[in-house]
């Protein structure tokens, strides 16, 4: 069985470097879901409220036989929770659906700053970890400028900025200013996403050809390479016993040089400041 790395966090606490994302699973997929991840060497599981999952995520927690802290497990509070103290009734709903005492990690989803409330609710969160309801918080979807903005305004640092990230979409900028201060960087849609555009590209090809491994591989490390968290979502328990398999070999210098031809420029995917939920 295959143990992903553990990243440490700027709190002192630890994630493992490669999770299961379960968007857009449902309850039943995720359950089924989260036993053959663990039976595979999974140990960081991630969720939202928005996934409308968590339900299902506890299911299969609980019915993989590991015990509860061996893993870690992130959930999300979208915009609904914004706002003051509305955080405090999100987790609670989160930790009833997914019957835990506490969650790893709590983000809050999207900075959603039009609304003006992203601060109010990270107070909120600090609370939360000060209270030991998470080991860890962070954010989800935000720019240098929500974190900047954050920082001054509040007490703790973010542990971890999850953000859209793939070789198409690499967030250079981004990444630098979390190194910078302390804060993990965290791929979701790691392998770009639903559509087959990016693993279909002839480079992964032949590079894959090239070690032994699938596109996909291929992708899931350049993520570890780059020192980033990564949560490939799927349902099937081969995919996953493939998405694990990439820390036994390493792509060197003109790899990577070669990969750089897939990155679509700093415009590349969803902006933060005009969508979200």
């Amino acid at each position: 069985m295959t143990l992903a790395p553990l990243i440490e966090l700027n709190d002192g606490n630890r994630i493992p470097q490669l999770g299961l994302g379960t968007w857009p699973l449902d309850d039943e997929q995720v359950a089924a879901a989260v036993v053959h991840a663990v039976e595979a060497g999974y140990r960081h599981i991630d969720t939202a409220v928005k996934y409308g999952n968590e339900r299902g995520v506890g299911n299969g927690i609980r019915a993989s036989g590991v015990d509860r802290s061996e893993l870690f497990i992130t959930t999300k509070l979208d915009g609904e929770f914004q706002g003051h103290d509305r955080a405090v009734a999100g987790l609670e709903g989160s930790l009833k659906r997914l019957g835990l005492d506490y969650v790893d990690l709590l983000l809050i989803h999207w900075p959603l700053p039009g609304r003006h409330q992203y601060i109010s609710t990270w107070q909120t969160f600090e609370r939360l970890q000060a209270e030991g309801k998470v080991r860890s918080i962070g954010v989800s979807n935000f720019k240098p400028a929500h974190l900047e903005r954050l920082m001054a305004e509040t007490d703790v640092v973010p542990a971890v900025n999850q953000i859209q990230l793939s070789p198409a979409i690499t967030r250079t900028a981004e990444r630098e200013f979390h190194a910078g201060h302390g804060i993990v960087t965290e791929s979701y849609s790691p392998l770009g996403g639903s559509g087959a555009g990016l693993l279909s590209a002839p480079v992964l090809s032949q590079l894959a050809e090239k070690h032994g491994k699938t596109p996909g591989q291929l992708v899931l490390r350049w993520h570890i390479q780059n020192g980033l968290v990564t949560i490939p979502k799927t349902a099937s328990p081969e995919r996953m016993a493939e998405n694990l398999d990439v820390f036994d070999f390493a792509l060197d210098p003109q790899d990577l040089a070669e990969l750089s031809v897939l990155d679509e420029g700093p415009g590349a995917g969803n902006d933060s400041d005009k969508t979200g939920h």
